[in-house]
């Protein structure tokens, strides 16, 4: 069976619509990502999306709520013909997230700690972990199996794969998916506390590389059986995950991990190394991911030298709707020649293997066909995705 993949709904700092985000990692354009300052008074740099923008895609005062709305505003009318279609009871949805209304919460405790009351619109299940899924089910009416995944930075990744699964269980004919991650205080100074951020903008590769960037958006699509549109084409073609446990926080510095995602993708889509046209890497800038995941690309395609870049230089890393966001600009390099290029200073790490980075002004010599999108998490969760046309 064949799993088909809608024209996604996306809203991240570097891009409010996909064709946005597109022209954004195209060109390489960082002027999103600025300095912030977070509660401890630490200044950081971030891809947050403009405030006026996210009010004028939602009412919703919920940061998270906002961002989510804002993506699903682009796909709602693709949701209502396959809800029509289908029945809602044969739709469902599966949506990544790590932070979900935390920023909302901390807001709420601030008002309580000076009133001794909370806001009246305040209600601690928007910090629930379902409720980013159940959110998008209760707004559209929609009846089937509602889930959110929480794997750190493959949330969304895994929440695609089992969207996909539900399909081809024939539990379901069509999976509303994607991931929502709204960049707060908590997040910005949980990862400065385990030194993962950078000092500067995000330099992936580069032997000046010293962490993660963060930024937020969502990003969402719907999955079926058969196209919503008779122009859709592009499928999941397949997908690969593991589990390698190494470590709380740290990579498998062996890339074992994920070289077992990379190759079940490759085989679940019944294709070869040689049939990739491009990787969107997980790419985050930090010491052991660049370096375990260079390992990995690096034994599995070896001499087809496959065209690699990471798009979090440009997007921040959105950390639990990353993988969601860049399978959607993954799609948009879907039968086109240009691709993403790598933001960084060009100094490579020469402990590294040789990968083929996409530098400014990258023109393919054909169209792109097939992409690989890695997301590698916290803990070993590991996935990637095959997206393209057969």
């Amino acid at each position: 069976m064949n799993i088909y993949i809608s024209k996604p709904g996306v809203m991240t700092a570097a891009g409010v619509t996909i064709d946005e985000l597109w022209d954004s990692v195209v060109a390489g354009n960082q002027s999103v990502i600025k300095r912030v300052k977070a509660c401890n008074g630490v200044d950081f740099f971030a891809a947050k999306i403009d405030e006026e923008k996210l009010k004028s895609a939602s009412e919703n005062n919920s940061r998270i709520l906002q961002i989510e709305q804002g993506a699903l505003n682009q796909v709602s009318d693709d949701i209502e013909i396959v809800k029509s279609k289908y029945g809602s009871e044969r739709v469902a949805v599966c949506i990544g997230s790590c932070d979900n209304g935390e920023e909302q919460s901390i807001s709420a405790d601030r008002v309580y700690l000076e009133t001794q009351k909370f806001p009246e619109d305040f209600t601690l299940e928007v910090q629930s972990a379902s409720y980013v899924a159940k959110y998008i089910a209760a707004r559209y009416g929609l009846k089937g199996p509602a889930n959110t995944f929480s794997t750190a930075c493959s949330s969304s990744a895994g929440a695609i794969i089992k969207g996909a699964e539900l399909i081809l269980a024939g539990l379901v004919d069509a999976v509303v998916v994607g991931g929502v991650d709204a960049s707060s205080d908590t997040v910005l100074v949980g990862f400065n506390a385990l030194e993962a951020v950078s000092p500067e903008i995000t330099n992936p590769l580069s032997k000046n590389r010293h962490g993660i960037t963060l930024g937020e958006g969502a990003s969402f699509f719907i999955l079926t059986k058969e196209p919503i549109r008779p122009d859709d084409n592009i499928q999941l073609l397949g997908w690969g995950e593991s589990s390698d446990a190494y470590h709380m926080t740290s990579p498998d510095p062996s890339g074992e991990g994920a070289i077992k995602a990379i190759r079940r993708a490759i085989e679940s889509a019944k294709i070869s190394p040689k049939d990739v046209d491009y990787i969107n890497m997980h790419g985050t800038g930090t010491k052991l991911n660049d370096s375990m995941e260079s390992i990995a690309i690096d034994k599995i395609f070896g001499d087809y030298k496959v065209p690699v870049s990471s798009t979090k230089p440009v997007t921040g890393h959105t950390l639990g709707a990353a993988a969601a966001v860049e399978a959607a600009i993954c799609y948009k390099a879907i039968n086109n020649v240009a691709l993403p290029v790598h933001v960084w200073d060009k100094e490579y790490d020469p402990e590294l293997p040789n990968l083929n980075i996409v530098e400014k002004n990258y023109s393919a010599n054909k169209k792109i066909k097939i992409c690989l999108s890695n997301s590698f998490a916290f803990g070993g969760a590991n996935a990637c995705l095959a997206i393209g046309i057969r």
